[in-house]
């Protein structure tokens, strides 16, 4: 019986498929997962809570990974493992994508090489600075002469107190010897409270409690711990010429606690008070008609959410400055990589200079100094 032969399967027309390499397949998933992340920040920063952990990548990293991640494309045709064509403009036009939406979250200052106007007769210097619980780890000389030294018109200070790490997060304890601090700053009114210090040359006509400080303030039997807890922006109204300045003295509470165990519950409590104090001070800005000014620690960088209406309204007062990628912190040996103080104006305000100053080891965070001006009603 004769076999009939089975025809054979058609010789393939076309060039044998290619395996992508190593670098390709781990290239084009990264770099369509930075654009995805780009994406869920965008939406999520500012909104959701548990945002606030992916929001402690340092800004910078919106520009250079993007960057990083295109110039991988004619880096591997250079090492002769360049990528198939169809990876390859995927990786690019993801990478684009990722920058255009990225960049403006990656604190770069557009105003760093700017020339500036001489600053007017009369400026006034604000220095606003998270000093690092006090002198509680410093020679107490050594830092009122530091503070002296910067010869400011107004102080804005943050952590004025010392902390009992035994206590946990009920440390916070008042600084010693207050009076050594006057005789520091003769002529100088002292406005306290909790952790907040303000320090004028001029004339201090108001000082309205602002946000959860608002009900805590009506109690004369409140401990320091509780004043601690509540009271997070600190508003003093100077006589500055003929105008009245509204000064905000901020500390933000800080997102994160390492300690385990409640580690997310913490995280989602923090939030709930950061927003009750940015609420509060929301609402006294909008009803405040004075020029004001707004500094201190934040704890956010220039790429969260969570400071979208203030920057909104006031004038951001590093468009003075001469840093490209200004960084506040941490200030104590390792490279600074965040931004987290800020100082921020309405537009009645002019800002003729501002600059993050070395704190000389007192503090984790880098001083503030800007030099301002209020004209004269018109």
């Amino acid at each position: 019986m004769r076999m009939l032969a089975r025809p054979s399967a058609p010789a393939p027309t076309g060039p044998p498929r290619r395996r992508w390499c190593r670098a390709t397949r781990l290239l084009y998933p990264v770099t369509l997962g930075w654009l995805l992340f780009i994406g869920l920040h965008r939406a999520l920063t500012g909104r959701w809570w548990f945002w606030l952990l992916p929001d402690l990548v340092p800004p910078v990293a919106y520009l250079l990974v993007p960057v990083a991640l295109a110039s991988a494309v004619p880096a591997a045709r250079m090492l002769r493992r360049p990528l198939p064509a169809r990876p390859a403009a995927a990786v690019l036009s993801a990478a684009a994508a990722a920058l255009a939406l990225g960049l403006p979250d990656a604190g770069l200052n557009r105003h760093a090489w700017a020339s500036h106007p001489t600053p007017p007769p009369g400026a006034v210097t604000v220095l606003a600075w998270n000093t690092g619980y006090w002198d509680q780890h410093d020679d107490p000389e050594a830092f009122l002469r530091f503070l002296v030294a910067q010869r400011a018109d107004v102080y804005l200070l943050q952590e004025h107190l010392y902390w009992d790490d035994a206590a946990g997060l009920a440390g916070a304890r008042p600084a010693p010897d207050p009076q050594r601090l006057r005789r520091a700053f003769p002529g100088y009114t002292l406005v306290a409270r909790g952790e907040l210090l303000t320090l004028s040359r001029y004339p201090v006509v108001a000082r309205p409690a602002i946000g959860p400080d608002a009900d805590v303030a009506t109690d004369p039997d409140a401990d320091f711990g509780r004043v601690f807890t509540a009271a997070k922006v600190l508003r003093t109204d100077l006589r500055v010429g003929a105008r009245v300045l509204s000064a905000y003295n901020v500390h933000l509470p800080v997102q994160v606690n390492l300690a385990p165990g409640r580690f997310l519950a913490y995280v989602r409590e923090r939030d709930a008070a950061r927003r009750a104090q940015l609420a509060g001070l929301r609402a006294d800005l909008a009803a405040n008609r004075n020029p004001v000014l707004v500094a201190g620690d934040f704890n956010t960088t220039p790429a969260m959410g969570d400071l979208r209406w203030l920057r909104g309204r006031l004038r951001d007062a590093v468009d003075a400055g001469s840093d490209l990628y200004p960084t506040s912190w941490p200030a104590d040996g390792l490279p600074a990589a965040w931004r987290l103080d800020w100082t921020l104006t309405s537009s009645s305000v002019r800002v003729h200079r501002y600059a993050l100053g070395d704190p000389h080891g007192l503090s984790d965070h880098r001083p503030q100094t800007a030099l301002i001006s209020v004209p004269e009603a018109s």
